[in-house]
């Protein structure tokens, strides 16, 4: 693996583990943005890989993905679920509300089975 692609990679998972962490401590909106950092630097590490140059600095999956021209129906829904999460976790001005109190466990929990969606999909692609 490329060492720009095995950098992304090793973040995702921590960003999926810090999800995880955030979730159990029902930090619910945090759990719900790194849920999003983990797919989007999962698919970065295989954008790398795939396309063997870097990945356009975006925070939006469904870009990633189309670039990648992936087909796979369960990760294009990942990553149009978890595309606006970005913003929306951390500016009240995009949630229309304070974010801490617009996500609950159920939310969240949602948000990182789609993120871990994408990370074990990458991970088959990147033969890990």
């Amino acid at each position: 693996m490329r060492e720009e692609a095995r950098m992304f990679w090793e973040q995702a998972l921590e960003d999926l583990r810090t999800a995880e962490i955030l979730l159990n401590e029902g930090r619910y909106y945090a759990s719900v943005f790194f849920a999003h950092q983990a797919a989007e630097k999962a698919l970065k590490a295989l954008y790398i890989q795939r396309l063997r140059r870097s990945p356009p600095r975006t925070h939006s999956l469904v870009r990633l993905v189309n670039e990648m021209n992936i087909q796979d129906p369960n990760i294009i829904d990942a990553a149009m679920e978890l595309t606006p999460e970005y913003v929306t976790t951390r500016y009240p001005d995009a949630a229309n509300e304070v974010p801490a109190r617009i996500y609950n466990r159920r939310i969240a929990e949602e948000h990182l089975r789609r993120a871990r969606e994408v990370i074990e999909f990458c991970r088959r692609e990147l033969g890990l």
